[in-house]
């Protein structure tokens, strides 16, 4: 695989979260453009492919803590930091539409935060910001210009 102290990411690493970047933009503007009928099953499953995402990205820190040496003092944070992800992705699936959203952008946001602490402790591989960045800008501006479209039609 490629070297933990690679500067740039994989090439398919790269190519597979531009695609997983698909529901994000597509439901985001789905919900500027999608006939009425349809907006809110359009929202849900953005709203669930973003629960499904944070899931997904949280299982990362789950695996890296895994991988560090039992001498890492900081695997264990990051162990137990790696379920946070999850449970934001099922809280903000509870709350009202207008709170979720921005429950999903922040715990975006600060996700991206959590993995150059990773990065910065040894725990994830040198490139992972190089990846993380410009896919967690863009899932970011695509959870609030659905939260734009939501304040205009619902």
């Amino acid at each position: 695989m490629h070297p933990f102290s690679a500067t740039r990411p994989p090439k398919l690493a790269l190519g597979l979260g531009l695609v997983g970047l698909i529901p994000f933009v597509s439901g985001a503007l789905g919900l500027w453009v999608t006939p009425e009928a349809w907006r809110e099953r359009v929202l849900e499953e953005l709203l669930a492919y973003a629960a499904i995402v944070l899931a997904f990205m949280g299982a990362i820190h789950w695996g890296l803590a895994m991988r560090a040496g039992e001498e890492s003092s900081q695997a264990p944070v990051q162990l137990a930091l790696s379920v946070i992800p999850p449970l934001l992705g099922w809280v903000g699936l509870s709350l009202p539409i207008n709170l979720a959203l921005p429950v999903f952008f922040t715990a975006f946001a600060t996700l991206y935060f959590a993995d150059v602490w990773a990065v910065r402790h040894g725990l994830a591989p040198v490139w992972y910001p190089a990846l993380r960045k410009p896919l967690s800008i863009l899932v970011v501006l695509s959870l609030m210009v659905a939260w734009l479209a939501v304040g205009r039609v619902f």
